[in-house]
């Protein structure tokens, strides 16, 4: 069995249970329980602090965990990261109170800053040549200027709205992060036999929530056109229709190419076209 730690609430952690659900796998959860059992993968989770989690996989507490990237490099173990998940995607930014001027990074040479990421922030400075305060506090990192306590802080950003409403601006990225699924590096034979599998249900919902299942019928004078805008897998479907000179094309697209893709299909002729979300996606 495998023993997986994801966070214990938050949105991280709502994420990650949806994650292993559409993998197939069945369990039961509640606020009250610390860990559960899956019933039809052998696999049992654990509800743990997120900081907590790198050090647990790490010591081989727990086999695999599901945490950001920002809380396992700032905790020291970037090299247990096996697969990046796609979401719970946010930044690690700096940030200033608006009425301050800003010209670089430069700008915070000898200030205060701070932060819950003296790791990650420190090599970001020390890479941009900058000699700053740094001060560790471990919540509501953005009052710090408004109390006295720094000229900057550190934090990750999502939409930016926090920062507006303590009347910050964010002014440089330090670090780009997204959920990673990591794992201890001294696992059995089996149990990285049952980690592939893992990834391998993962890997198929990723795929399946980047891509649509697009139907359309179209002139057969235009079909080369529609072959060459849908390439689908290896090829597109094509199904001669009742009328003739018409054919049924049955393909695949890319979420982010969709919509150019589809004025361009009916710039060619194409009608009738349906797009259909696409559950699991195996290549």
């Amino acid at each position: 069995m495998l023993r997986l730690a994801i966070q214990k609430s938050g949105r991280l952690s709502e994420d990650s249970l949806a994650l292993i659900r559409e993998c197939g796998i069945n369990f039961i959860s509640s606020t009250y329980k610390l860990k559960t059992e899956a019933t039809n993968f052998p696999l049992e989770i654990l509800f743990l602090r997120d900081d907590d989690i790198p050090g647990y996989v790490q010591d081989g507490v727990a086999d695999l965990g599901i945490v950001g990237q920002n809380v396992l490099v700032e905790a020291g173990f970037p090299n247990l990261e096996v697969e990046a998940l796609g979401f719970s995607k946010c930044r690690l930014s700096l940030a200033v109170p608006r009425a301050d001027g800003y010209a670089s990074v430069a700008s915070l040479q000898g200030k205060n800053i701070a932060t819950s990421y003296p790791n990650i922030l420190s090599r970001y400075l020390a890479e941009q040549g900058v000699q700053a305060n740094l001060h560790t506090i471990s919540g509501s990192v953005e009052i710090a200027p408004s109390i006295g306590l720094a000229e900057a802080i550190c934090d990750i950003v999502s939409s930016g709205s926090t920062l507006l409403g303590n009347g910050l601006r964010e002014v440089e990225t330090v670090f780009r992060s997204e959920a990673v699924l990591i794992a201890q590096p001294n696992l059995t034979a089996e149990q990285a036999d049952l980690l592939e599998q893992l990834r391998f249900r993962m890997q198929a919902v990723r795929r399946a929530k980047r891509s649509k299942y697009i139907l359309l019928n179209a002139p057969i004078s235009a079909l080369e056109e529609v072959r060459r805008l849908l390439p689908g897998i290896k090829s597109p479907t094509v199904t001669p229709l009742a009328e003739a000179g018409w054919v049924s094309v049955q393909s695949v697209v890319q979420e982010d190419d969709f919509w150019h893709i589809t004025s361009q299909l009916k710039a060619v002729g194409a009608e009738g076209i349906l797009v259909l979300p696409i559950e699991k996606m195996i290549s």
